[in-house]
């Protein structure tokens, strides 16, 4: 999917067309909302991305054309789920499902509650 220019989030998902790509995001998103719910659900670099009032982005997700990326602004995090995500295909700072049914919800869960427990510095 080229770069959105979807205004909210909701926009971005009805830019999705294929089904199981398009349930994944939605789960993704609900998960994002549940556990970072005292963050910003918004529109950043063509994506949906949640962050702290006022402040940067540390969470975006995204449905690219070979995979569904899972950004992780947070290094700290990271670096705290180091064992975790040494099996995962990962760049410098997304998570990449290139199947939606290997994705780990109970991994995106889990880092998510570690970015919404404490303020960290966003690269």
């Amino acid at each position: 999917m080229p770069r959105s220019t979807a205004e909210d989030v909701d926009g971005y998902l009805a830019e999705v067309v294929e089904p199981d790509r398009l349930t994944a995001l939605v789960r993704i998103r609900e998960l994002c909302r549940t556990e970072l719910a005292d963050y910003e659900e918004v529109m950043a670099w063509g994506m949906p991305c949640y962050r702290p009032q006022g402040g940067e982005p540390e969470i975006s997700f995204a449905n690219q054309k070979q995979y569904i990326s899972f950004y992780l602004m947070r290094p700290d995090v990271r670096e705290g789920f180091e064992e975790r995500l040494a099996d995962q295909d990962m760049g410098k700072g997304c998570l990449r499902f290139r199947r939606t049914e290997k994705i780990d919800y109970d991994l995106v869960r889990d880092l998510l509650r570690a970015t919404a427990a404490a303020p960290g510095e966003v690269c």
